[in-house]
């Protein structure tokens, strides 16, 4: 049976040798400090396992992300020289190859779904082929190392180190920005254990009138807009702004559908995240990556984009939800 930890494994494994490769790495003058970030993710995702079946305390984990927070915080990560293949080959191999060069892109999302429709169901000695309950993440895997596989193959690439080099010049570009999404997502798991979704709950139910319907949908869509801006993520506001005014007013008052409801919230605090500087995979990332002089371009074309969907939301929500 193939077991989700081992992809773990496999994922902190790469950082891990990702991050042995900027150590070694000279032309970058910050080798050490983003070594040590890289390094101390890798050794996160393998960790981590033993955390989950309670081998060893979490503390450890906790102790990472704050030596993280500093290394990124106080600019401790630069970038390095990749050795990898030069601008030269990269263009030949585009003109050889022409869209075919989509294939290994395409190869995931295939690859990930037969797992979990197909393979799912297979069985080995009496013991399911993919671990139960984690068949998608295995998927997800399992389709990344085929992909990889099938690219080296289109490429004639015979040397592994070229895709190493190639990941670790993608992490290097990115930065620390990479994982703000998994943060602020558990910022805002932290938020809701901490209370403070009952604290805006109290606040909003005591100034908002107890029949006005409307308001109550316009409060609970642009509160999670304003707090998905502020978090930088929807998921984040997500567990606050539901506690708060989704589930007690719109839900248990108004008598509203569940579905309907979070899922429309959920969409409002997207239109959030499409101008939120904290943004990192829609509007950190894009602006590193494409070497933008404008680091809010993304977000400034973004804008209108982002008010419309939020009245269509709002506008939904109030005539189908109830």
């Amino acid at each position: 049976m193939i077991k989700a930890e081992w992809f773990y494994w496999l994922v902190g494994l790469s950082f891990l040798v990702m991050a042995a490769r900027m150590v070694t790495d000279r032309s970058n003058p910050k080798r050490l400090g983003t070594g040590a970030f890289w390094g101390l993710i890798g050794a996160g995702f393998i960790y981590s396992s033993w955390v989950v079946t309670k081998q060893v305390p979490a503390e450890p984990l906790g102790v990472a992300v704050l030596l993280m927070a500093v290394l990124a915080g106080f600019g401790f990560t630069g970038r390095g020289t990749p050795r990898t293949t030069t601008p030269e080959e990269r263009t030949a191999s585009a003109a050889r190859l022409g869209n075919k060069l989509f294939v290994p892109a395409l190869t995931i999302p295939v690859v990930a779904m037969a797992c979990a429709i197909g393979v799912k169901h297979l069985s080995f000695g009496g013991q399911p082929v993919l671990q139960e309950g984690s068949e998608t993440i295995l998927g997800l895997g399992i389709a990344a190392v085929v992909a990889l596989a099938v690219g080296m193959i289109m490429l004639r690439e015979k040397r592994i180190s070229v895709p190493v080099e190639s990941g670790r010049s993608m992490l290097e570009t990115m930065g620390w920005a990479m994982l703000l999404p998994q943060m602020l997502a558990t910022l805002g798991a932290i938020f809701q254990v901490s209370g403070v979704g009952d604290q805006v709950g109290r606040l909003t139910t005591s100034v908002l009138p107890k029949d006005s319907l409307y308001l109550a949908v316009v409060v609970y869509c642009v509160g999670m807009f304003v707090f998905t801006m502020i978090m930088g993520n929807a998921f984040a506001a997500f567990p606050v702004m539901t506690a708060a005014v989704g589930w007690p007013v719109l839900i248990g008052h108004f008598d509203g559908n569940p579905a309907a409801v979070l899922a429309l919230g959920m969409l409002a605090g997207f239109c959030g995240t499409l101008v939120t500087p904290m943004a990192a995979n829609f509007n950190i990332v894009p602006a590193a990556l494409l070497e933008l002089k404008d680091q809010y371009g993304p977000i400034k074309a973004q804008l209108p984009t982002a008010g419309v969907l939020l009245g269509c939301n709002i506008v939904i929500m109030a005539l189908f939800a109830f």
